[in-house]
């Protein structure tokens, strides 16, 4: 059973040692599933002879959209946007001018409408975990290491079942 060799970047609270110099790093590279883990310094990441990062371009979305119309799109929701933000706006000051002639002691009503959400006129890029892709012979180390502890362990499972050395003498 073998893993891709994508591995993600992530931190984490407790340091461990190093797969490669054993010092205590929180930086640690897994894999999607977390079928396999190594905790590696930040020094060892940038090393080619280690791992390389992969580079995600802007223009290979899932989608198939290219970068020129999101980003047409996203300016002509930004004007939509500014445009309701002007007409509520007007809308408050009207209210609150009628608001105040009616107000001879009654309490004060909020402004702000309890279903609405802040909007802010530029969206947030989601954050990702940077990936990595191990060199072939780190990688070769670690498809190794786990194809041994599944061995031992299926041999551990089978060693009850076998028969044991005989214990009586040949003569």
């Amino acid at each position: 059973m073998s893993f891709p060799n994508l591995y993600y970047k992530r931190i984490t609270a407790t340091a461990k040692a190093c797969y490669i110099c054993y010092k205590p790093t929180t930086a640690v590279l897994a894999t999607i599933d977390t079928s396999d883990f190594l905790y590696t310094c930040t020094t060892h990441l940038s090393d080619h002879g280690f791992a390389t990062r992969v580079l995600e371009l802007e223009s290979e979305n899932k989608i198939g959209i290219s970068v020129e119309e999101i980003a047409k799109l996203r300016e002509e929701w930004e004007e939509k946007q500014k445009r309701k933000k002007e007409k509520e706006k007007a809308d408050k000051d009207k209210t609150a001018e009628g608001e105040k002639k009616e107000d001879d002691g009654k309490s004060e009503k909020s402004s702000k409408v309890p279903g609405s959400l802040p909007t802010s006129g530029s969206l947030s890029p989601r954050p990702t975990h940077e990936k990595y892709i191990l060199h072939r012979d780190i990688f070769a180390l670690r498809v190794s290491e786990h194809r041994r502890r599944r061995q031992t362990s299926q041999a551990k499972d089978l060693a009850p079942r076998l028969p044991g050395a005989p214990s009586s003498s040949l003569s």
